[in-house]
């Protein structure tokens, strides 16, 4: 009985790095698919919602950018929520229309979006677009994600990548490139194996009938991964496009983007607890290669807290097999999950982040997760469940 309950336990360590390989050796053979590109003529109608609180500093760009990708009948909608700044009167004189939301209680990105929702009812388009208001889209991102939803009746999502200035400190690259991995890679493989993927929140896009239902109001702090899950189970898995792009900055001070990046890791190891059980018990139950692929996905925690967890497992269990040889198998398995979990690193910078890191630099990526270690502690003994707003450069 002790040996069946350590294989198994060792098994659920080890599979996330095996679906990180797969993903990623399905990615390098779908890189091509990413010079794509579709016709931005549409006759759809499209609604772009952009949540915002307090980005009086970044909103500008976003609604400039935006504006010059609309044609006749489509909507720009700045939902200003809680914001105690200028944002709202700055949108205005830029030419989108705002609508002004407050609420003590209900704080969040979810909460935004509903209110906006429920703004577009009166008379609603037929695709729904969402771009954070620090964001900026690629030429005729928008007229290609309306079209590809108004064809296929499905959600899309376009790359969301965050890129760091010229100069970028060596932690600020590693977290560009841990996000090249989570955003292009993992995505990109997903979608070539079974046409799915997680949506990330911004440069996300639904068709009316889908986000005209959607559970929004959640206050759920990683609210996109969620929405993505539900819309997959219910036959509307998501569609990745990464030929158009949705792009950020990185803040340029490391605290202040390792408690962004902390609320995204909290989020995505929420996420995965809450919404992991049910959704393999739906891939198994249905077959369905969209939902597979999404809980492969799923099951792949934040890398550097992956990381440490199979370091210490690998440590302890290959000293145990020191002493007892039950325990061979599974340092058997262990070891296989460190190869595969190296290489699919490996294989990510070489195919996709060579020009973030060097090869030495690559190497020191275990001080990394070292730096991450407070982030997963603090998630541990207590739980963000909320949504925090990320601190600007200006602030």
């Amino acid at each position: 009985m002790i040996e069946i309950l350590l294989v198994l336990a060792t098994i659920a360590v080890t599979l996330p790095a095996m679906s990180l390989l797969v993903l990623t050796l399905a990615a390098l053979r779908a890189r091509g698919s990413a010079s794509q590109s579709l016709s931005t003529q549409r006759a759809v109608r499209v609604a772009v919602l952009v949540p915002a609180h307090n980005e009086s500093v970044n909103v500008i760009p976003t609604i400039e950018c935006l504006k010059r990708q609309l044609v006749p009948g489509d909507r720009l909608l700045v939902i200003a929520d809680n914001c105690s700044d200028d944002t709202a009167a700055l949108a205005r004189a830029a030419g989108a229309q705002v609508v002004e939301r407050q609420d003590a209680q209900l704080r969040g990105k979810g909460y935004a979006l509903a209110f906006g929702v429920d703004h577009l009812r009166a008379d609603p388009p037929e695709v729904v677009l969402v771009v954070d208001a620090d964001c900026v889209v690629s030429d005729g991102a928008v007229g290609c994600i309306a079209q590809h939803c108004q064809a296929t009746g499905k959600p899309a999502q376009m790359l969301n990548l965050m890129s760091n200035g010229e100069g970028a400190s060596l932690k600020l690259r590693v977290l560009e490139f841990a996000m090249l991995m989570k955003n292009l890679v993992r995505p990109l493989g997903s979608f070539h194996l079974g046409r799915a993927c997680h949506l990330m929140g911004t440069g996300m896009a639904l068709p009316w009938a889908l986000m005209s239902t959607a559970k929004l109001a959640t206050g759920h702090i990683t609210e996109d991964m969620k929405l993505g899950v539900d819309l997959a189970v219910a036959g509307h898995a998501p569609q990745f496009l990464p030929h158009i792009r949705v792009s950020s900055a990185f803040p340029q001070d490391t605290g202040v983007a390792k408690v962004q990046k902390s609320r995204w890791e909290h989020g995505h190891l929420a996420t995965l607890t809450e919404e992991l059980p049910g959704l393999l018990a739906e891939a198994f139950k249905s077959g369905k290669p969209a939902l597979i692929v999404m809980a492969l996905d799923l099951l792949i925690p934040p890398v550097a807290f992956y990381f440490l967890l199979l370091a210490v497992a690998e440590f302890l269990v290959v000293l145990a097999a020191a002493f007892w040889p039950v325990w061979l198998p599974a340092a058997a398995l262990l070891s296989m999950s460190v190869l595969a979990f190296c290489l699919a690193i490996g294989l990510t910078w070489w195919g996709f982040g060579r020009h973030l890191l060097s090869a030495r630099e690559l190497m020191t990526t275990p001080l990394y997760a070292l730096w991450k270690l407070p982030v997963y502690v603090a998630y541990f003994l207590k739980k963000r469940s909320g949504w925090v707003r990320t601190k600007r450069e200006s602030e």
